[in-house]
């Protein structure tokens, strides 16, 4: 379970305003170390997600930052055959029916799905 007490701040607060956008974010810089891909490609498919949001009304004021991020990460990951849009869909299940089956208040975790 992460802790909120131990999260990365910096002068506005909290870095990340959820774990899972400390989760994407890290899992970006560890394919990324691993060399799965460069930094260059991993900001090339930011910017198409971010500039295909803006043109579809996003506000670009930052509180959908982690979203896009998140997005250029599944759209990487595929590209480089790292998942596939079924296993995509069937682990965007599992976290859903986690979430809906955990008491409130409680962490999220995949083994509550059942």
């Amino acid at each position: 379970m992460t802790n909120f007490l131990y999260q990365p701040k910096d002068a506005n607060g909290p870095v990340f305003k959820a774990p899972w956008e400390a989760t994407a974010f890290s899992l970006v810089i560890a394919l990324h170390k691993s060399g799965t891909f460069t930094w260059l490609e991993w900001a090339n498919y930011l910017t198409v997600k971010i500039e295909s949001a803006q043109a579809q009304g996003d506000a670009d004021i930052g509180d959908t930052y982690y979203e896009h991020w998140l997005s250029a990460l599944e759209a990487i990951a595929q590209e480089k055959k790292l998942t596939d849009v079924s296993e995509l869909v069937q682990r965007i299940e599992q976290w859903r029916s986690a979430y809906l089956n955990t008491p409130h208040g409680q962490a999220v975790e995949l083994n509550a799905s059942v």
